[in-house]
């Protein structure tokens, strides 16, 4: 066994005490428990073997991608399992955590500026376009996240652990999108089993274009890239809900305290709107949404930092 071998098999826990009192049980997937503390680890491992496999990487190539850190995190590890240079384009819209954390494990970091420390639409195409011109030099391997279909086949596994953790009793899976492959990976499995289920999508309502509205600035790390990402398939989703900043990282905050769950402000959107769907679908459903990530990845943000 070795580093790679520690990714998936997360436990599938009960929210206890911020569920609605006649709402469905939610249950939530420690992906926190992965070996860099991300959902992410998933699909960088599937993205380099499968590119690995087919030839599209090659021993001595340099692997180039574009991320907000967790990302990039997770990709780090895996190349630096697998003997692979790592060059990574990232912004300082993002926690110092998660820009710290990538060199450790190897990678060269390129910063974009931004916008005040927000995500924007503008700061996502200038950070594409920096991994583009990297790209460009000989002996490199762009894994392109946000056009990457090898990133949905990472995500089937976690629907199968999803289905066989809640012995197929399932009513609902809600997450937030970014890129769409976890989504569309897990709803895929997930529909496998059980064709109907409801698939929910998260996104902020500060920059609700899945929705159909305007792109703006928002500070939920790793999701609402502003545009309708490639990856996107909007057949297998049922239902869009919008949730704003300051509410998810309050609701990170809850986690913790009342919970014992020490996760990200985008798993703070997810739980957000998983109760919504739990309180709809009533006392006999169940919901499960994911923990992507831990909060140890952001300790120094206002999420978490001591006033």
């Amino acid at each position: 066994m070795d580093i790679l071998d520690a990714i998936g098999n997360t436990p599938l826990v009960r929210l206890r005490k911020i569920v609605p009192a006649n709402g469905a049980d939610v249950l939530v997937k420690l992906e926190s428990q992965n070996p860099t503390g991300s959902v992410k680890d998933r699909m960088a491992r599937a993205v380099i073997s499968r590119a690995e496999i087919d030839g599209r990487l090659k021993r001595g190539d340099t692997v180039i991608e574009y991320t907000g850190g967790s990302t990039g995190t997770s990709l780090a590890l895996v190349c630096a399992a697998r003997g692979y240079p790592l060059r990574i384009v990232s912004s300082d819209a993002f926690s110092r955590e998660q820009l710290d954390h990538m060199p450790a494990l190897g990678a060269e970091l390129t910063l974009v500026p931004s916008e005040g420390g927000r995500t924007t639409k503008k700061l996502i195409l200038d950070m594409i376009e920096a991994a583009r011109a990297l790209s460009r030099e000989p002996h490199t391997y762009w894994t392109d996240q946000l056009n990457n279909h090898d990133s949905i086949a990472g995500y089937h596994s976690l629907g199968e652990e999803i289905w066989n953790q809640s012995g197929g009793k399932i009513d609902a899976f809600v997450h937030c999108v970014g890129t769409a492959a976890s989504l569309r990976g897990v709803a895929t499995a997930l529909e496998r089993h059980k064709p109907g289920i409801e698939i929910v999508a998260v996104e902020p309502a500060e920059s609700p274009v899945l929705l159909g509205g305007s792109p703006g600035p928002h500070k939920i790390e790793g999701v609402g890239i502003g545009y309708v990402p490639p990856l996107w398939d909007a057949a297998l989703v049922d239902e869009i809900e919008a949730v704003k900043t300051d509410d998810a990282k309050e609701m990170a905050r809850r986690l913790a305290r009342e919970e014992a769950l020490f996760a990200g402000t985008s798993s703070g959107a997810n739980v957000i709107a998983a109760l919504r769907v739990a309180e709809r679908l009533g006392p006999d459903a169940r919901v499960v949404t994911l923990i992507a990530d831990s909060g140890l990845k952001y300790l120094s943000t206002d999420v978490y930092r001591s006033k």
